[in-house]
């Protein structure tokens, strides 16, 4: 379920990135290396991601991508749901905290569920695949386990800012409802791009 959130919160600020206020990159050849994943909240936090597979490894874009997912939640999430995103380049061996900017970066989002509706409008059919296994893509997100099973997208060309196309990042999402912490999930990555 964690996974959901925070997949279409990234895909929320990057089509919100306003190509004027900062250089970007077209990466038209380039490789994600060594994904990893964890849950990085407390062990009562009800949101939590139980398996995330990606291949292939090295993921290509553009290309191909197969994804399988699974999570739960023990309460419902409903609005507003908060997220702290953390995102870091490791530097001569130092991470460094990349700041927010343009909603891009190390931001506080207020509410995603709110982010969602301007994303897909409320009434709208929930976006392939999750409409196929009949996944939810507003709030509220009810109490349960959520899976997707292996399923291929393909990754087009984006445009990135340009200090996010090469080098090695861990990004942290933290989920909460009114200062409670619902979750955490750290991820790691590298980009290799031309």
């Amino acid at each position: 379920m964690l996974k959901l959130v925070v997949s279409l919160v990234v895909a929320v600020f990057l089509t919100k990135v306003d190509c004027s206020s900062f250089r970007m990159k077209r990466v038209t050849n380039a490789q994600i290396l060594g994904f990893d994943w964890k849950n990085c909240g407390q062990p009562d936090d009800p949101a939590v991601l139980k398996s995330l597979v990606l291949s292939p490894d090295p993921i290509t874009i553009p290309g191909d991508l197969s994804a399988c997912t699974s999570g739960s939640t023990s309460v419902e999430l409903f609005a507003p749901l908060a997220v702290n995103v953390t995102l870091e380049k490791e530097v001569a061996s130092v991470w460094i905290k990349i700041p927010c900017l343009d909603e891009v970066g190390s931001c506080h989002y207020k509410d995603v569920c709110d982010m969602l509706n301007q994303l897909i409008p409320p009434g709208q059919d929930c976006p392939e695949p999750l409409h196929t296994y009949g996944l939810p893509c507003h709030c509220p997100f009810k109490a349960g386990s959520y899976s997707l099973p292996q399923t291929d997208f393909y990754l087009p060309y984006i445009d990135l800012p340009y200090w996010l196309t090469n080098g090695n990042y861990r990004v942290q999402g933290v989920l909460s409802y009114q200062s409670k912490e619902l979750g955490c999930l750290t991820v790691t990555f590298s980009i290799r791009s031309q």
